[in-house]
């Protein structure tokens, strides 16, 4: 049996003043440190033993995947990061308040905005010192690949080719990988798997620092999926994912 355990960062700074991040690299809160080690205990109980990790160029992925890897005392195995894995860019929206969004533009349109398959928010332009083009992290990435904004249509679009090219043809060499990502990027990756219609990815929600495995045979067919933890916290975190781009 081989295991994909994917996992959205601990809270970010972001997260809990409820700003729209996107490609921003914003930091873990101090509650987002402890959600990365409650998540590396829960997976270290389970007795996972990833043989390599794969995560973004964002802080608040890379800082989770160390807090998961030093508390199951996997710091030693292979790390991957791609900005391929980074999460949606959300182009002008980016620092804005999710509630003071909604109650301008209105819950519909900012849930469209956050969640709907093809609809894009409006663009960086290309002298706006948010356009990815001016961070170093980004400087072997070709200039026309670097999104002023996405769709999460155009955010699977590039993490796509990553999964099926990289991650799942490691399960020939590998029985355990994990992936420590953002909520869109993981999203993609999971309507690949669970063949989720375009139409109802926008309502699959991901709480932060709650492991999400899947389970393949020898095949390499999915078996099951399922979240690790309490199902109390789990319906509490997603209640408060849900109520993020709501007017206060």
């Amino acid at each position: 049996m081989k295991k994909l355990v994917l996992l959205r960062h601990g809270e970010s700074l972001w997260n809990k003043e409820n700003r729209f991040t996107g490609w921003t690299d914003v930091d873990l809160t101090e509650k987002g440190v402890e959600e990365a080690y409650h998540a590396g205990e829960l997976m270290k109980s389970e007795n996972l033993r990833f043989d390599k990790v794969y995560t973004s160029y964002l802080k608040r992925a890379v800082k989770t995947m160390n807090c998961v890897l030093d508390v199951m005392d996997l710091e030693w195995i292979p790390v991957e990061k791609s900005w391929r894995l980074n999460e949606k860019h959300y182009g002008i929206l980016q620092g804005l308040n999710k509630a003071e969004t909604a109650k301008q533009y209105g819950e519909e349109q900012v849930l469209i905005w956050r969640r709907s398959y093809d609809v894009a928010p409006g663009a960086l332009t290309d002298d706006d010192p948010r356009n990815p083009r001016f961070e170093l992290k980004y400087k072997k990435v070709p200039v026309r690949d670097l999104p002023r904004t996405e769709s999460l249509k155009n955010a699977i679009e590039r993490i796509l080719p990553y999964w099926k090219e990289v991650i799942f043809p490691a399960f020939s060499k590998s029985d355990q990988l994990l992936v420590v990502a953002h909520g869109n990027s993981l999203r993609g990756i999971i309507k690949e798997l669970n063949h989720i219609s375009d139409q109802d990815i926008v309502q699959l929600d991901l709480p932060t620092g709650i492991p999400y495995v899947f389970e393949f045979n020898d095949k390499g067919e999915k078996m099951k999926d399922y979240f690790l933890g309490d199902p109390e916290e789990l319906n509490r975190r997603l209640s408060a994912v849900r109520a993020q781009g709501k007017k206060k």
